[in-house]
């Protein structure tokens, strides 16, 4: 007997030791996996923060008062580029202010506009497109036909005809605006999305079970058909930023005394041969943002889509 006992140790160390299966993770979590890997989402991330820190506590990065104007100092004066984090470090602009306490304040109103308008976008046009998704028919064609009424108004276009009928134009009225006439694009991605999820077998089986409409509908389906939406809804968060400065560029977004990157290129265009960086650290600071949600948006598309990793 103890050489029998002796003879099975060496097998049982062997079956102790041998790895046990890992779980099978979710769509959610093997994306987690996935980005936490890839370079360009960790520094995208960590503009998006960063950016996100100006929004919340631009204090905590300046303690100059960004609508404070001296005359004294104006656009001839050179930024001084060793003063590091202070009023004159990218320099003032026409009216005496400094640039870099007018760059991280005006990180708020794009920010809140952006997140703002992509939320609104996404449970308007989402609620709209799996509606429409899964019960088809009619339902499906009104808003469809709705859907492309809309998508032949250009966004740019139709903001400024909606924005002029405010006499005072805020950041809720260009979410408002931007919202009402960009919901279409979303639109048309869940719709498609779930015209594909619902042939499924498992909601199949939901419904041969007696599961309920709103319990197919936000339990399996929804789930299952979010991730385009997110991927779009990531990449078109930067677009609407552009578009809120564009507006504000043109005069027709934001107004005083709210601060704007789009404000603040518009007045520089004035200087803008005497001085560039009055236009540089603005757009500068525009295109970095831009190009980190865009960054951020194509790194969740090859996560979530396992045909191209």
């Amino acid at each position: 007997m103890p050489d029998l006992i002796e003879k099975n140790a060496p097998a049982q160390a062997v079956a102790s030791a041998e790895p046990k299966p890992e779980k099978p993770r979710s769509l959610g979590l093997d994306a987690w996996h996935d980005l936490r890997k890839r370079p360009v989402f960790i520094i995208s991330a960590a503009l998006i923060v960063l950016l996100i820190a100006f929004a919340i506590a631009p204090s905590l990065f300046t303690s100059v008062d960004p609508r404070a104007g001296d005359l004294r100092l104006h656009y001839l004066t050179k930024p001084n580029y060793l003063h590091f984090f202070q009023a004159d470090w990218f320099g003032y602009d026409g009216q005496g202010r400094s640039i870099y306490a007018r760059m991280i304040y005006g990180a708020r109103a794009s920010v809140v506009v952006g997140i703002c308008v992509t939320a609104g976008v996404t449970v308007l046009g989402g609620l709209a497109g799996m509606i429409a998704g899964y019960y088809g028919g009619w339902v499906d064609t009104i808003i469809s036909r709705v859907t492309d009424m809309f998508f032949g108004i250009p966004l740019l276009l139709g903001a400024l005809v909606v924005l002029n009928a405010f006499t005072t134009r805020t950041v809720w009225s260009v979410v408002f605006a931007l919202v009402a006439l960009g919901w279409t694009q979303m639109t048309r991605v869940m719709r498609g999305s779930v015209i594909t999820v619902k042939q499924a077998d498992y909601v199949t089986a939901a419904r041969a079970l007696g599961a309920g409409t709103a319990r197919i509908m936000f339990k399996h389906i929804l789930p299952n058909a979010i991730a385009p939406v997110i991927v779009v809804a990531t990449i078109a968060l930067g677009g609407y930023i552009a578009t809120e400065a564009t507006l504000s560029f043109l005069g027709i977004g934001l107004q005083d005394p709210t601060i704007s990157w789009g404000i603040d290129i518009n007045s520089a265009q004035k200087v803008i041969r005497t001085a560039p960086f009055a236009l540089f650290f603005p757009a500068g600071m525009l295109s970095v943002t831009v190009l980190a949600f865009i960054m951020l948006g194509d790194a969740v598309r090859d996560a979530l889509d396992p045909k191209l990793r």
